[in-house]
């Protein structure tokens, strides 16, 4: 498995760079990053991580089709904030979402960590959603990715993946720094 990790590392590296610069392009390497993480995570039981691979393949098709047609002139993409009342909504539903995953995961599967990878997948799905919707709030989830799943996944011998993460947490730094000077609301 760690061939299939280390390239998926590397593609998922290649992927964050082009999400950051805000480039249409970061979606062929995405696709390829979560059909090999999707093996990398279930052969580890982290399945919470391995489902998690299912829904950003669908949701690296839909922003590839919507970040398609939101470039602006100088065919980068537009991205705004979320108000208020819609980040308390989203942090609300996010810890909601993750409590009932994470029971769900502990109480039905054999799964190696499922009161941690649950909240990792569930804030993805959240931060991939906001991330589709070009949303500056998506990076700030990122960062809380990034820095719970980092020992997660040392604890798991899936040091090539920390490493990874080690360098997406810096990414979404920078991805934040980024989208914040470029929003438009």
């Amino acid at each position: 498995m760690n061939l299939a990790e280390a390239i998926a590392a590397a593609l998922g590296v290649v992927n964050v760079l082009l999400v950051v610069r805000r480039s249409l392009w970061n979606y062929p390497f995405g696709l390829a990053t979560v059909a090999l993480y999707f093996f990398v995570f279930f052969e580890e039981r982290l399945y919470s991580d391995a489902l998690l691979q299912l829904f950003f393949l669908v949701v690296q098709l839909y922003g590839w089709w919507a970040w398609s047609r939101a470039a602006d002139a100088d065919r980068e993409v537009a991205v705004s904030r979320l108000t208020p009342s819609e980040r308390l909504r989203w942090a609300a539903g996010i810890v909601l979402a993750a409590s009932a995953w994470s029971s769900v995961m502990s109480l039905l599967t054999d799964a190696a960590a499922p009161l941690v990878d649950g909240p990792i997948a569930i804030t993805s799905v959240a931060a991939q959603l906001l991330q589709s919707f070009r949303k500056v709030e998506s990076w700030w989830l990122w960062i809380l990715v990034d820095l719970t799943a980092i020992p997660l996944f040392l604890s798991r011998g899936l040091h090539i993946t920390a490493g990874l993460y080690l360098i997406f947490l810096g990414l979404a730094v920078a991805g934040l720094l980024e989208w914040r000077r470029k929003a438009t609301a």
